[in-house]
């Protein structure tokens, strides 16, 4: 193909990958997808800077071809899966920190840098950056911002957009913009493009580089895990908590069966699974932060509200707090024996991500649960990220066991994940909270947005002329 001729002898050789089994690698990411689904693109490029990744747009804007820029592809809805085939960018070779400045508190990245070897190398200054997700190790920055993922810590630093103060992205003409407002914590001036780049999925741009807002490291942190006779009381209290003007660094509330997926390690250890109590509906887990007597003031009116207040008890089995902790955040593990991958031999994780008001948590639970139920799927659970800084707005995980072996079974998921994704616009919330639209809510979007989604088109088409950025999605496409 002449575009591939052109990419060599544009960027280099060394940087472009054509054999079918080093491609074959590039189809799928952790969607659960038939083997038949795998969607290799037809070259990989593994750009070191910005100018590399300018030069194979341009070249692809020249013949037309599509771009599909992706990290570490745990995404869990194919958003980083060539559907059109075309180039691949593979960011994970452009991994650099740039610039580390402890004084403003800023760091600035290339996009395939790890969000956990950032912390890394920020730590060294007794700085952090909070966006946390469980997906660390591998996940990149340029990720994060594409997928709008959650954060561990969602309930006091928010998303990562909360944390981006400006990105460097290459447009579908191969135009270099800097977008943000450089190392100031906020501005009025000027559109707020930057913020367009969180949940965009490549579709406006290649990301290149980004500088994020650091925060320094807290001295001590502690994590309770309580359980709650409902969802809703859970809900009741974290909002309690709040108006008390406690400082909560994190907060997840589980459903009852969520609990067995998070503490797979205590499972593989004991040989059972942890227990609590059976009137338990719902498990919350709580961490403060700071200076150690304001941490431990603070747990201490938490757990007495929760006893007075709303009947709730603290799990007292240290073990199984400290297993889900390290499933959620520390991610100690030993190799192969963690819930990723050892839970996924058979099935496979999928979910749908929805959003829904702070009231209708708990109404959402059972239709999840009814959801599943009829379309014969092994449930996971439901956990609900708190990712508002200091306020309750919920991003839901509502996780199957799905057979990717089994074509006709992986199309009953996909009829959960829709059915669920409609559901939630009829509750007055949302399709996507971390994983982005992909192609699956694509046909969805106007029923979600109405006529503003022409505006997105327009703002697409400016970006993106010939369309050629990660083609399919958020928006349909004819053809493969």
């Amino acid at each position: 193909m002449s575009f591939i001729s052109e990419l060599k002898s544009t960027i280099g050789d060394e940087k472009v990958l054509t054999d079918p089994a080093e491609l074959y690698v590039y189809g799928a990411d952790w969607s659960p997808r038939t083997s038949d689904e795998i969607m290799p693109p037809e070259v990989v490029v593994q750009p070191k800077t910005t100018r590399d990744v300018q030069r194979t747009v341009k070249v692809a804007h020249k013949h037309e071809v599509p771009v599909t820029a992706g990290g570490g592809l745990t995404g869990m809805l194919g958003g980083a899966v060539a559907m059109y085939g075309g180039i691949y960018i593979d960011s994970t070779t452009m991994n650099s920190i740039i610039e580390i400045d402890p004084k403003n508190q800023t760091v600035r990245v290339q996009a395939g840098a790890t969000l956990q070897k950032v912390n890394d190398e920020v730590n060294l200054y007794g700085l952090w950056l909070p966006h946390q997700p469980e997906s660390k190790w591998v996940a990149t920055v340029g990720a994060a911002i594409a997928c709008d993922n959650d954060s561990t810590f969602g309930v006091r630093y928010g998303k990562i957009l909360n944390c981006l103060l400006s990105a460097q992205v290459v447009t579908g003409t191969g135009e270099v913009l800097e977008l943000g407002h450089r190392k100031a914590h906020f501005t009025s001036s000027g559109y707020k493009l930057k913020d367009l780049l969180a949940g965009s999925e490549g579709t406006l741009g290649v990301i290149t580089e980004a500088t994020l807002k650091l925060e320094p490291i807290p001295e001590a942190r502690t994590v309770d895990m309580l359980v709650f006779h409902r969802m809703g009381s859970a809900v009741d209290y974290l909002s309690r908590l709040l108006k008390a003007g406690l400082c909560i660094e994190a907060a997840h509330i589980n459903c009852k069966r969520r609990l067995k997926f998070y503490t797979h390690a205590y499972s593989r250890k004991h040989g059972r699974d942890a227990e609590i109590p059976q009137w338990a509906e719902a498990l919350l887990a709580i961490a403060f932060a700071g200076d150690e007597r304001f941490v431990d003031i603070q747990r201490s009116y938490a757990l007495k509200i929760a006893e007075e207040e709303f009947e709730a008890e603290a799990v007292q089995e240290r073990e199984i707090v400290d297993s889900w902790w390290a499933s959620k955040y520390t991610l100690d593990f030993e190799p192969f024996k963690q819930k990723w991958p050892d839970s996924q031999r058979t099935k496979k994780f999928g979910a749908a991500d929805p959003g829904v008001p702070v009231g209708r948590l708990e109404e959402f639970y059972h239709k999840f649960v009814e959801v599943a139920e009829k379309h014969g799927l092994e449930i996971i659970g439901m956990n609900a990220y708190l990712e508002h800084p200091n306020s309750i707005g919920f991003s839901l995980s509502c996780a199957v066991f799905v057979d990717y072996r089994n074509a006709e079974e992986i199309g009953r998921f996909r009829e959960f994940h829709d059915e669920l994704s409609k559901l939630a616009i009829a509750f007055e919330g949302t399709m996507s909270t971390f994983m982005s639209d992909t192609h699956q809510k694509a046909p969805y979007m106007e029923a979600e947005h109405g006529p503003s989604l022409a505006y997105m088109r327009e703002i697409k088409r400016l970006f993106d002329p010939k369309g050629i950025l990660n083609p399919g999605k958020k928006f349909i496409r004819e053809g493969r």
